[in-house]
């Protein structure tokens, strides 16, 4: 437990923020699984506009910190890939 009033008012800044990372993270991984289920269907076309949310959110959480910067561009790359590929396969 905190003593002083500062570290009172950091643990109470720590939760808060841990809470937004938490649905910032939450809601990125969310848009990425939807984007590789529709390209496991074989929706490209879904998968392209799903894309564009997607990497909107992991451009977001790569900005704030929530995920490494490099973490995000590796992200995003990854997903364009699995969609070229997918769509050079059909």
């Amino acid at each position: 437990m905190p003593n002083s009033r500062s570290a009172k008012k950091r643990l109470r800044q720590s939760f808060d923020r841990r809470g937004a990372n938490r649905a910032t993270k939450s809601t990125m991984r969310t848009q990425i699984r939807k984007v590789r289920e529709a390209v496991a269907s074989g929706d490209i076309d879904t998968a392209k506009d799903l894309f564009q949310q997607a990497q909107r959110k992991i451009d977001r959480a790569g900005a704030k910190r929530v995920i490494h910067p490099n973490a995000a561009a590796r992200t995003k790359s990854r997903l364009q890939r699995l969609i070229k590929t997918a769509e050079a396969a059909s």
